[in-house]
């Protein structure tokens, strides 16, 4: 395949016809400097400085590989405004607060002083950093299940074959399935991914907990793999970043680009993660089931768990969603069940009012009520008590306490969930994650991971989004609205000033 060898990258960007450095501060895009500073993104020519990019095969314009010597204006004339641009920025942060006391609200000072941060924009580059012919690409799923996984696994192969790699591994199990000699890999091919997006889970089958970086980095090399996409949470994007620091210190030329998988949404600064919508809509199919049942019960009390170990953004969308719940509890916000601002007596108030209840509650809610099995799974995550379980034995035994009769109705629809296939929102998201993961690794960037940020796609470096998790925030208008929704009063246990 013959392909075209292009001019290294301008350095500067052009704002109303004066050109400035990329590493100054255009009037227009205050604070890029400090941005291109904080989320500079890894790129192969960290390694290997004296890189020629190559003219990209991809094309926008069709599914076929763009060939021959097509370059400079001609190319510029044919294929129009095809590409992103190195240097195209979005604007983390769109809302301007006036004052540290604006709901939501986040401050450095109570004049609440904008910070403006951008963050490189994903999407087909013109230029490409690896000969498509010579690539060997592997696809790994790691962690707990998630709807849309076998969406991402299908888009990251087909963009592959569009650029004409034809040589793209799934490895199987997640990391175990590089170190464990009885796996063996998946071949993916067009033919073979064609209909996987119908399916729950993954082809590739997944796992928990990390091999050690050392022995995956030697069967990469082994395997001559230059190209990893690997589809996780946030455990996994670590094992990522520390596979990319393992191959620029052994001088690889291999590209680690990660897609975010968590079905709790708590992936730090990106509007949502895939799966999220999907079990959000899921879930309603279970409040719905406790609704009537609680309903067509004497003091009926429906109670539903849902996912969300540090977040409790599908409880807090869910309960929203649904417009039947009656209290949502979340693990953000603390809350009490006996007293009169407590949980019981809300849902006493709430059957007197309309003769029965509904609770959603996060699983990761009120683990500090309720006594746990401590320690950490596989994966690092703090291992929970079922709050589901114990919340209903619970207030089984206090109303019986109290002589107010009830009937409790639990459902836990975690594993349905989980395994189901994705909805069309989280498809389509999906599906765009999966290119862009591909068009990042031709870019030549690694270590970085693709998302969706103030409804753009962006590219961000790994560590940036493994912080911390994202969680609810108590003080936003989203937690106001489901509270308004669900008429739930604050369970927080009164404050007792100490001596």
């Amino acid at each position: 395949m013959a392909v075209s060898i292009g001019q290294p990258l301008e350095s500067t960007i052009e704002t109303n016809g004066t050109a400035y450095s990329f590493d100054e501060d255009p009037p227009d895009m205050p604070g890029l400097k400090k941005s291109n500073e904080r989320f500079r993104l890894p790129h192969i020519t960290d390694l290997f400085p004296d890189i020629v990019p190559k003219y990209s095969t991809f094309s926008t314009k069709s599914s076929c590989l763009i060939r021959g010597n097509v370059q400079g204006p001609l190319r510029a004339k044919e294929l129009g405004k095809m590409f992103v641009d190195d240097r195209d920025r979005v604007l983390l942060k769109v809302i301007r607060y006036a004052h540290a006391s604006s709901s939501g609200a986040e401050c450095l000072n109570d004049d609440c002083t904008f910070e403006h941060w951008w963050l490189s924009r994903a999407g087909p580059r013109s230029h490409i950093y690896f000969e498509p012919t010579e690539v060997n690409a592997a696809i790994v799923t790691c962690g707990g299940l998630c709807p849309g996984l076998n969406d991402v696994i299908r888009q990251i192969a087909l963009t592959l074959t569009t650029y004409g790699v034809t040589d793209v591994k799934g490895i199987a199990y997640g990391y175990k399935g590089f170190i464990d000699e009885k796996i063996r890999d998946i071949d993916l091919t067009p033919q073979s991914v064609a209909t996987i997006h119908l399916m729950g889970g993954s082809i590739l089958g997944s796992s928990r907990g990390n091999s050690k970086t050392s022995e995956i980095v030697d069967n990469i090399e082994k395997r001559g793999t230059n190209m990893l996409f690997v589809i996780g949470g946030n455990g996994s994007h670590a094992g990522a970043m520390a596979i990319h620091q393992e191959c620029f210190k052994r001088k690889l030329k291999v590209a680690v680009v990660g897609v975010p998988k968590t079905i709790d949404n708590d992936i730090l600064l990106m509007d949502k993660t895939f799966g999220f919508d999907t079990a959000v809509e899921e879930a309603q199919r279970a409040i719905k089931a406790a609704y009537i049942e609680a309903a067509s019960a004497y003091h009926g009390v429906g109670v539903v768990k849902l996912m969300g170990r540090q977040s409790g953004f599908i409880a807090m969308y869910a309960s929203l969603a649904s417009g039947q719940v009656d209290c949502c509890l979340i693990p953000e916000v603390h809350f009490s069940l006996d007293g009169p601002n407590g949980v019981y007596e809300h849902m006493k108030t709430v059957i007197n009012r309309k003769g029965h209840c509904l609770v959603v509650i996060a699983e990761g809610a009120g683990q500090d009520l309720v006594a746990g099995e401590g320690g950490t799974d596989a994966s690092g995550n703090p291992i929970l008590a079922d709050i589901g379980q114990w919340f209903v034995k619970q207030a089984k035994k206090h109303f019986k306490e109290v002589g107010f009769p009830a009937e409790f109705k639990y459902i836990d629809p975690t594993y349905m969930i989980r395994a189901t296939p994705a909805n069309a929102s989280d498809g389509i998201l999906c599906s765009v994650l999966g290119q862009n993961a591909v068009h990042a690794a031709f870019g030549g960037y690694t270590g970085v991971t693709v998302g969706l940020v103030n409804t753009h796609y962006c590219l961000l470096p790994i560590p940036e989004v493994i912080r911390e998790a994202r969680n609810v925030d108590p003080d936003s208008r989203m937690w106001h609205r489901c509270l308004t929704s669900t008429g739930q009063p604050d369970f927080s246990p009164p404050h007792v000033e100490s001596n």
